[in-house]
């Protein structure tokens, strides 16, 4: 596993390797399959400040405080994109305007004092497109848990990072996993189908997560954590989460380990501390609905800036409330879920179908984006069209006005725009036509507020 310079030395793999065996503590994974068999929720905060002293004490009160089952690593934006000096510098000036914590500047041994300071398991996020050197340092600082991918940690954030590149680079990080299995370490790799946060129609997240996993399966890894970002329609996030589950079993090894993961809402929060707490709330419960294995939470005050650990604390016990046996009487429209999964399925099938046909999956995949057959709407990268136009109905469920290249039947297309009451294909009106919707449609949440008497 190379690593430059900048990052300062590693130990050897087969002290890498021994050192994880060493550990006490539950893996990801162990914690993942535990979860997964008995049907209950991890939920899993996100943090991270750039000051060691700092990032420990944070780990440490979020995991006296909040009783979370597994914390995690955030790393700054400059070791995402591999300015690792940059990253040292700032780290000696000024740690308190990194926006995360930058593993590689303060090396393994750091790494490894955090996963000793807390019992649960800690995991790497980031958002790099090529994660190599970060993930051998994470490797080194016992760490077994690392989110990312070649689509989706490369298109929402990087303006001109080919996917040819992305791709290849993860290909690595996915075959060093498989190395690792060999020697019975389990790596759980988390992707992130999250993406652009704001109005992901589902489908496409679920079908561009599921060509990472094949991807990671067919490198060897052997535990991956199948991430869906609520969209904020009760049905259609179940039937989300339950079709990552159908057909991570259809399409994957049996061999593979696979858990779908909920990620709360990512798009414009509501300003008011109420209604927000709400929304973490009601996330909580999508999650307890679809069964999802674990929850990635928010806070209240998202819409505000940064928030505090006390703030962080909250929203770890807000998605553990709604756990408990109080509410098992809190159900669900199975036939509007049932509806939801039946077309989300064909969709999935349709997207999916182009690059599983091809002998090269990962030339395939970079094809479709190029073709337009698979897209991400505003997405960052320049690699992908960035044509399909998402809105939300009547009833605040996510459709397409616009299909552009997807490779959707006309009975698809038809059932989109008869959703959103569209009297013809979105490419036939002028944009200006869906500014005002387009607008409401992210704004879904952000605008509401506590009623007033």
């Amino acid at each position: 596993m190379p690593m430059p310079a900048s990052c300062g030395a590693l130990p050897t793999c087969a002290e890498v390797i021994a050192h994880l065996r060493s550990l006490t503590k539950p893996t990801v994974a162990a914690l993942l399959a535990r979860a997964d068999q008995g049907s209950t929720l991890l939920v899993q905060p996100r943090c991270g400040v750039g000051a060691h002293a700092a990032m420990r004490a944070l780990l440490e009160q979020c995991e006296r405080e909040g009783r979370p089952d597994i914390l995690t690593i955030t790393i700054d934006s400059h070791t995402r994109l591999q300015a690792f000096e940059r990253a040292a510098a700032m780290l000696a000036a000024h740690p308190d305007q990194l926006n995360g914590y930058p593993l590689c500047a303060h090396g393994w041994r750091n790494g490894r004092e955090l996963n000793a300071c807390v019992a649960v398991p800690l995991q790497v996020r980031h958002g790099s497109p090529d994660a190599r050197a970060l993930f051998a340092m994470s490797l080194a600082s016992g760490l077994t848990a690392f989110e990312g991918g070649g689509i989706t940690y490369n298109v929402p954030y990087c303006k001109d990072v080919p996917l040819t590149t992305s791709l290849q680079a993860w290909a690595e990080i996915d075959a060093w996993c498989g190395e690792l299995a060999q020697h019975g370490i389990i790596v759980d790799r988390e992707l992130f189908g999250t993406l652009t946060a704001a109005l992901m129609p589902p489908s496409l997240s679920v079908a561009i997560v599921l060509l990472e996993a094949l991807l990671a399966a067919r490198a060897g890894v052997r535990c991956i954590s199948l991430a869906y970002p609520q969209g904020g329609h009760v049905a259609q996030d179940v039937a989300a989460l339950r079709v990552l589950r159908k057909l991570a079993r259809e399409y994957l090894p049996a061999s593979v380990q696979c858990y779908p993961v909920l990620h709360e809402f990512m798009g414009a929060f509501p300003a008011d501390a109420a209604v927000a707490q709400g929304l973490i709330f009601y996330g909580a419960i999508v999650a307890r609905l679809g069964r999802a294995t674990k929850i990635v939470t928010k806070t209240y005050a998202e819409a505000l800036g940064i928030p505090t650990v006390h703030e962080n604390i909250q929203g770890i016990r807000l998605a553990k409330a709604a756990q408990t046996p109080m509410f098992d009487w809190v159900t669900i429209d199975e036939a509007a879920v049932a509806e939801e999964e039946a077309w989300m399925m064909e969709e999935v099938r349709a997207l999916l179908a182009p690059p599983l046909d091809a002998p090269d999956l990962s030339a395939a995949i970079v094809a479709a984006f190029t073709r337009g057959r698979l897209d991400v709407p505003f997405a960052a990268s320049r690699h992908v069209r960035s044509a399909v136009i998402p809105m939300r109905d009547a009833g605040g469920a996510i459709r397409y006005a616009e299909c552009a290249q997807l490779p959707f039947s006309e009975r698809v297309r038809r059932r989109h725009r008869r959703q959103l009451r569209l009297a013809s294909a979105a490419s036939t009106h002028t944009m200006a036509n869906f500014v005002p919707q387009l607008q409401a449609s992210i704004d879904y949440f952000a605008t509401q507020e506590v009623p007033t008497s």
